[in-house]
């Protein structure tokens, strides 16, 4: 077993200064990094000229544009036009960025399963799981690293659903196995700092991997945040891997830990995003099921959200089969500012960055997505 070593943390932050911050102009203070949008300033990188329709590492598929019947009219918010955004989902193989209610450049990956987390970087760059890979990709389409999965059938088959990008070299990820690992890898040295073992409530010989673990974070204070999906916990663990808090829930899909100290959770079972305190306490929650208005009802539980600055909560949908809501925006007090349920230029929902929302995302714990 690997371990983190002494002063990790305290060096990726030192990493991430040193090479996005002291190199032109005045030196900026945390606190103006974390009012900054970083993502904004370079989306011209990804339709400036040359970047290719597809890229040397990219599998085509066609994107099949639905008319949703379903879909109420005079829905709350611009549509697309909502949120400069990085977008993907699980049953859509094609990665979408928008920009000014419009799709500005997609990536494609080929048929099988699936999206499930994404981070464009301060420089454009973006890390993305898709299920039997993680890999980070530039805006022109060219790969810098991957790291594949062993895509065998039974004891090594292997799975990633979650990624989280530390400073600019590292990259954590959870690779689902017998057993399940937490992994963080220098992508510029090929060095596995941490290879850890991770719990698990199936024999080491046989069971479905698949539902083992989704949305992990690693977070500010230098702990790991891990939702287990099968297990029905949420843990977090210091860098030595001791447990340091723990929260029961029933399918919990994501973890974030907040800027403010407590937990936003993601029940997929109980259709169901809560905000935990240190204490255990639920602070705030939103039941899609009772505090959605009828027409906005989803037809999938959310898996993920995202927490805005302005304090708005972000939830996402697959939907139903080109059918339903993909992404609803709530206010603190639960009202529903935004709903986007447009299948004619997008697929499902799974994850979404939104890139107008301050913060330095290779930070941990500067973006709450």
């Amino acid at each position: 077993m690997r371990i983190i070593k002494t002063c990790f943390f305290f060096a990726v932050l030192l990493t991430v200064s040193s090479t996005l911050f002291f190199c032109k102009g005045p030196v900026k203070t945390n606190d103006q990094l974390a009012q900054s949008t970083p993502c904004m300033d370079v989306l011209h990188l990804f339709t400036a000229p040359g970047v290719p329709e597809l890229g040397p590492a990219e599998e085509f598929v066609q994107f099949v544009s639905r008319v949703d019947t379903t879909a109420p009219a005079n829905l709350p918010g611009n549509g697309l036009a909502q949120h400069p955004m990085l977008y993907v989902g699980e049953n859509c193989n094609i990665m979408f960025l928008i920009k000014d209610g419009k799709v500005i450049w997609t990536y494609s990956i080929g048929e099988g399963p699936e999206f499930d987390d994404i981070w464009m970087y301060s420089n454009g760059n973006i890390l993305f799981t898709r299920m039997s890979y993680v890999a980070l990709i530039t805006p022109d389409k060219k790969e810098l690293w991957r790291y594949d999965c062993n895509n065998s059938k039974g004891m090594e088959h292997t799975e990633i659903h979650a990624c989280q990008p530390i400073g600019m070299d590292k990259v954590m990820f959870v690779e689902s196995g017998l057993p399940p690992k937490l992994k963080v890898i220098n992508i510029k040295t090929g060095e596995v700092e941490v290879d850890q073992v991770l719990p698990s409530n199936q024999p080491p010989t046989v069971g479905d991997i698949h539902p083992q673990c989704r949305r992990a974070r690693y977070t500010a204070d230098g702990t790991y945040l891990i939702p287990f999906l099968n297990m029905g916990w949420v843990i977090e663990y210091d860098k030595d891997f001791k447990e340091v808090w723990k929260y029961k829930s029933n399918k919990p899909w994501a973890a974030i830990r907040l800027k403010n100290g407590n937990t936003l959770i993601t029940d997929e079972m109980d259709a169901a995003t809560r905000e935990v305190n240190k204490q255990g306490e639920v602070v705030w929650e939103f039941n899609c099921q009772t505090d959605l208005p009828a027409e906005y009802q989803f037809k999938s539980a959310p898996q993920t959200c995202t927490r805005l600055a302005n304090g708005n909560t972000i939830f996402a949908s697959r939907g139903a089969g080109g059918q339903g809501t993909q992404l609803i925006e709530v206010t603190p007090d639960k009202k529903v500012v935004w709903v986007l349920q447009d299948w004619t230029k997008v697929g499902d929902a799974t994850a979404v960055q939104i890139l107008d929302d301050p913060g330095i995302p290779e930070i941990p714990g500067q973006s709450e997505h």
